[in-house]
């Protein structure tokens, strides 16, 4: 027999028995396995992530804010301006945006300069 491992008949099948005494040891001994990428690598995939979803945030908060005003204008044409969707407005501006992207947040600081402009008009100020 050779120092390998020998086969041996138990029933149905052949089984191999590792003879010898490296056999079981060998396996022990294995080095552990190393990661196939580094925690930097996840850590930059994650804060791509989160850029892109800031980014997506502030463009829906822009767009929401934009429509309040649309909705406004044309309650201004029906000669009376709801007051929920003043407070609509309010509440909008009351919650806290992320700084992304300088050129999406100037563009949101116009719309919400605008908002504040119509709240002051309608003798509302919000607490920002």
């Amino acid at each position: 027999m050779s120092n390998r491992g020998a086969l041996s008949k138990a029933g149905a099948g052949a089984v191999f028995a590792p003879t010898g005494q490296g056999g079981v040891g060998r396996i022990k001994q294995a080095p552990p396995a190393s990661a196939v990428m580094g925690i930097g690598s996840i850590l930059a995939l994650q804060g791509i992530g989160d850029v892109n979803e800031g980014r997506r945030r502030a463009v829906k908060r822009g767009a929401a804010l934009l429509d309040l005003l649309e909705g406004m204008k044309a309650d201004l044409l029906l000669g009376d301006v709801s007051p929920s969707r003043l407070d609509a407005m309010s509440q909008q501006l009351s919650t806290l945006r992320d700084k992304v992207d300088p050129d999406l947040d100037a563009v949101l600081d116009e719309i919400e300069l605008r908002v504040l402009v119509e709240l002051a008009k309608s003798g509302r100020f919000p607490t920002l």
